[in-house]
């Protein structure tokens, strides 16, 4: 009778689940995704319940967060997926999973202590921030080594004959997939939309800031408004940036000597005494001297 009666209960339970669930789905307005990348499959499983979220419950939050946190999503390219209330509302559901996680691991091991889930709660709901500076950084370093190759293909299709849009649109043609391709193509697309060339790379500055791309832009600017040549312009800017990519790797290498130490000295020296010590401390204790 417990059996059945339990069973019930959770069936119940999860039937009223299922229905409030519904309920809110129905009033969460339809989602034009036409200019937005596709979701993974993973996210996708569980999008209508970000959705929900989303809009119910994070479409409150304060203007000013929601403004610092979409600029941020913006830098690592996730804008092109999801807006900030979707990325918080993404928040609040790996909140609710990792302590899942925890529960069913100390249920494993038969050891529960309230503890781990708090902090699973607290460790899941700073997870997603902790993804995007990670992907923050990784997509800086894309984009600064990739950059001296785009502005390579623009000189040389300005010293061929194109303007600079048509250089642009070769070097999107012919450049490497990844974010600063992306990133060009979305200049291209707002200079087609009406904005002038200013204005669209201004905006793809403010997106990455990142401080070899806002150099880039602020010198194209320039010499539009002088009326210098773009093609010394970019030659110039091409140079500048591959030697600055080339200090910056032979500072990187001067560098990991000294961050070797810290290693050397907690983990390879101390097993290297050891393996040294051994035969004497054995050939002592045979002699009888310990």
């Amino acid at each position: 009778v417990l059996f059945y009666g339990y069973g019930l209960s959770i069936g119940v339970a999860v039937a009223l689940i299922f229905t409030v669930f519904k309920i809110l789905e129905a009033r969460v307005p339809t989602e034009n995704r036409e200019f937005m990348d596709p979701l993974p499959p993973l996210l996708r499983l569980i999008w209508p319940l970000v959705r929900v979220i989303s809009y119910h419950l994070c479409t409150n939050l304060p203007i000013d967060y929601l403004n610092n946190l979409e600029k941020r999503l913006q830098q690592t390219g996730v804008s092109y997926l999801m807006t900030a209330e979707d990325f918080f509302g993404l928040r609040i559901i790996s909140a609710g999973t990792f302590p899942l996680v925890a529960w069913a691991s100390m249920a494993m091991l038969e050891n529960y202590n309230p503890l781990f889930l708090a902090g699973g709660i607290i460790l899941g709901f700073f997870y997603p921030m902790i993804w995007l500076s990670e992907t923050k950084k990784k997509r800086e370093k894309e984009v600064v080594r990739v950059l001296p190759m785009y502005l390579e293909f623009i000189s040389m299709s300005v010293e061929a004959g194109l303007n600079l849009n048509g250089a642009m649109g070769q070097a999107v043609d012919k450049g490497p997939k990844g974010a600063l391709k992306n990133e060009f193509q979305t200049v291209i697309r707002d200079i087609r939309a009406g904005a002038s060339r200013a204005e669209a790379l201004s905006r793809l500055s403010d997106r990455l800031d990142i401080k070899e791309i806002s150099t880039f832009v602020r010198a194209v600017i320039q010499a539009e408004r002088m009326g210098s040549s773009m093609r010394n312009l970019l030659k110039i800017q091409s140079e500048q940036r591959r030697n600055e990519r080339f200090q910056k790797a032979e500072k990187m290498a001067m560098e990991a000597p000294v961050k070797l130490i810290l290693p050397l000295m907690a983990f390879i020296f101390p097993v290297t005494f050891m393996i040294l010590a051994f035969p004497i401390l054995v050939k002592f204790m045979d002699q009888g001297f310990l």
